[in-house]
């Protein structure tokens, strides 16, 4: 299996507006709204509007890959996009809906993110695809001192070590803390 990277916040941001730039609106919103909601694509692209409880700032669904049950806070940003898509597309199903002749209807296909992800990575010169976004918020969490704890929750992990393990803590990396930390 490829392994990608987790992107800094700056990435994050630089992402974000090479999506815009080449690929218009819904790449970038969904970029956007993925690195804050941390969800799986399967199932951030399964999400439709009724699924998201604005007033309350809250979704809720039970997560594809595990069926483990999730609650997550809406926050600023993840609502700002919601809300004017909401307005741009009123009769929409899906939150990121395709609205093209062939496709109309439906959810934006896995594989079609998935390759405009890629290409834009391999144009900043970096190996990003749909799990990133996911994994780069975990890792901005951990760098700013979230503890591991809170960051397993967040990522709807049952343990502390898939977590250190998903965030590519290593044993160098223990290792190193005795270089420097000395006291």
């Amino acid at each position: 299996m490829n392994t990608v990277d987790a992107v800094t916040k700056a990435e994050i941001d630089m992402v974000h507006a090479a999506l815009m730039n080449k690929y218009g609106q819904l790449y970038a919103d969904i970029w956007k709204v993925g690195v804050n909601l941390s969800l799986r694509i399967g199932d951030l692209l399964r999400l439709k509007y009724a699924d998201l409880n604005i007033p309350e700032r809250t979704l809720s669904l039970t997560e594809a890959k595990t069926s483990k049950p999730k609650t997550i806070r809406l926050n600023a940003a993840a609502i700002a996009v919601i809300t004017r898509r909401r307005q741009e597309y009123p009769t929409d199903t899906w939150l990121f809906q395709v609205n093209c002749n062939r496709a109309k209807g439906k959810a934006i296909s896995r594989v079609s993110v998935s390759r405009v992800f890629k290409e834009t990575g391999d144009m900043l010169g970096l190996t990003i695809n749909t799990h990133s976004m996911r994994k780069s918020r975990g890792m901005a969490m951990y760098r700013d001192g979230v503890k591991v704890e809170t960051i397993a929750r967040v990522l709807n992990y049952s343990n502390t070590s898939s977590t250190l393990r998903y965030l590519g803590i290593t044993n160098q990396d223990v290792l190193q803390t005795y270089d420097d930390y000395e006291l």
